[in-house]
């Protein structure tokens, strides 16, 4: 959060012609909240309440800040990835030893045999596979040019996982190295499109915006020959530019990225998985979480209801995070509207599916904590959910 947003927020206000407590009225922040930013006692808030004072004052998100991102990950959970981070960074053979080199097939085989652990969200087992495979497919890329797509997707992979985990400069770090051995412009515009999601979740929301325009730009088909691998890649750039643009006080601009990423759905006819890559899964039902998603982003919550009612997201596998991610919205909207009987079965069903991926959401705390908040005795199931999650007492 930038320092100077106290300052930004004042002269944007006084521009507007409005007093603290007109804007509080039209914003819905407390008049306290916003005396204490503009004084400096605080220089930082949530990104939702940065969001609705910029809607309140006609503004840009970005124009009151500079970045917010996410939690970054516990030194708990970084001293637990600290195998897989010393492998990314390493060099082929760092001590100096001679082993046995690995072989193309034997590299490729093990590729392919980890991408479930990374769909599954099998992060212990991940822990353990994720450095000797890093090492190898860097050696073999040494000495043998077959290995550097493998490295590309690994490393696209280790990317993925690092920014689902909120290690975000290993993510970064392990992105810029993919981008760096792609050796297509789809394989490309892929990884760049998990970059545009470790922007948005390090709070940098213009360079979100500019890059997801760029590339959707660079891949755009033509929708009468198209093929599933574009259309994915396209849409999903798409999807990338609505969630900056509606975080950044753009509604019409986020609204126009969705209808461009529906047409893409309409052309895939359904929910498909371009070359078995499960990251670049693309439909109608992709489409319309998303949707979910930017109504929940704006305070909707009645809205979200409305529209999830509409989705079968039952239908994507229970370790899906799109399935996931939009079932959080659910129990957002749900503990907003003060339904938390409902609210926790979403959580138990997120639970029950993906184990491993909740403690890694900082959503999930937010949105729990506001749970237990409101009650006066918490059951067995919510203190269990709050120590999965890793809620702070």
């Amino acid at each position: 959060m930038s320092a100077n947003l106290g300052e930004r927020l004042r002269d944007t206000r006084k521009r507007r012609g409005l007093s603290q407590r007109e804007l509080s009225e039209l914003s819905g922040v407390s008049l306290s909240l916003i005396r204490k930013l503009e004084q400096g006692e605080r220089n930082d808030t949530r990104l939702e309440t940065a969001r609705q004072l910029a809607s309140a004052l006609k503004v840009p998100t970005t124009r009151l800040i500079a970045e917010h991102p996410e939690a970054s990950a516990s030194q708990d959970t970084i001293d637990r990835w600290a195998p897989v981070n010393t492998a990314l960074a390493a060099s082929p053979n760092p001590d100096g030893v001679s082993s046995e080199a690995p072989t193309y097939d034997g590299v490729r085989d093990a590729l392919q045999a980890a991408t479930p652990l990374f769909s599954r969200d099998r992060f212990d087992q991940l822990r353990t596979v994720l450095p000797p495979l890093l090492r190898d497919t860097e050696a073999l890329t040494e000495t043998d040019p077959r290995g550097r797509p493998l490295r590309a997707r690994l490393l696209e992979l280790t990317g993925w996982l690092m920014t689902q985990t909120r290690q975000f400069d290993a993510a970064e770090m392990a992105l810029e190295r993919a981008l760096d051995d792609a050796t297509d412009h789809i394989q490309t515009a892929a990884t760049v499109n998990v970059q545009c999601w470790l922007l948005l979740r390090r709070g940098k929301l213009a360079q979100a915006r500019e890059l997801a325009v760029h590339w959707a730009d660079e891949v755009e088909p033509r929708m009468s020959r198209a093929t599933p691998s574009e259309l994915s890649t396209w849409g999903w750039l798409l999807l990338r530019l609505s969630a900056a643009a509606i975080r950044d006080n753009r509604p019409g601009e986020a609204e126009d990225a969705l209808r461009l990423a529906t047409s893409a759905a309409v052309a895939m006819g359904h929910e498909c998985t371009p070359d078995g890559d499960f990251l670049r899964t693309f439909g109608p039902v992709t489409v319309a979480l998303k949707r979910t998603e930017n109504a929940m982003v704006v305070d909707q919550p009645d809205k979200v209801l409305t529209l999830a009612s509409r989705i079968p997201a039952d239908s994507l596998k229970p370790t899906s995070n799109n399935r996931n991610r939009h079932l959080l919205d659910v129990a957002n909207a749900h503990t907003q509207l003060r339904q938390y009987a409902e609210a926790m079965d979403t959580f138990q069903k997120i639970r029950t599916g993906s184990p491993q991926w909740l403690p890694n959401q900082q959503y999930a705390r937010d949105v729990l904590g506001r749970i237990m908040s409101k009650r006066r005795t918490l059951t067995p199931e919510m203190r269990e959910l709050a120590d999965l999650v890793q809620l702070p007492v």
